[in-house]
């Protein structure tokens, strides 16, 4: 596991279920009309944990659990484009925008970049690949 995964990890388990597994993690930039933080997504098999952060990646303030129920709708934009899937837009692009509207119409916008390529350390290096790789997972799951 890479720094990034482990500053996760390390974020996001006292949030966990007792026994419950965090198959994954990545980072994201929040963004809303006149501010954005940093959150981590917690990929869990029933549900996301969106916990905000603080540049020493401490956990800052109580965390959002999103099941597949509570997820009223989900978009991608990003750097490929013309995707049917959640799953398949966020591994195509180098960098995606995730939108997510809750049943309570509470609406999120995660901005993620894929840390692949030349660059790919920068974007969060492999720990950030497969937090990627477990969210689009956990879509392609939750639309079957």
């Amino acid at each position: 596991m890479d720094e990034l995964g482990a500053k996760l990890r390390t974020a996001l388990e006292p949030s966990l279920e007792a026994g419950e597994e965090l198959r994954g993690a990545c980072v994201a930039t929040q963004v809303g009309v006149f501010k954005g933080r940093m959150v981590a997504i917690g990929v869990c098999a029933g549900h996301l944990l969106i916990q905000g952060m603080t540049r020493k990646f401490e956990p800052d303030g109580p965390p959002l659990s999103l099941s597949p129920e509570r997820i009223a709708s989900a978009k991608v934009e990003g750097a490929g484009g013309g995707w049917w899937t959640v799953e398949a837009a966020i591994m195509d692009g180098a960098a995606v925008t995730l939108k997510l509207r809750t049943t309570d119409d509470e609406k999120l916008k995660l901005m993620m970049m894929k840390a692949e390529g030349r660059f790919g350390s920068l974007a969060g290096g492999e720990g950030q690949r497969q937090g990627l790789e477990a969210l689009a997972a956990w879509f392609a799951a939750a639309e079957g």
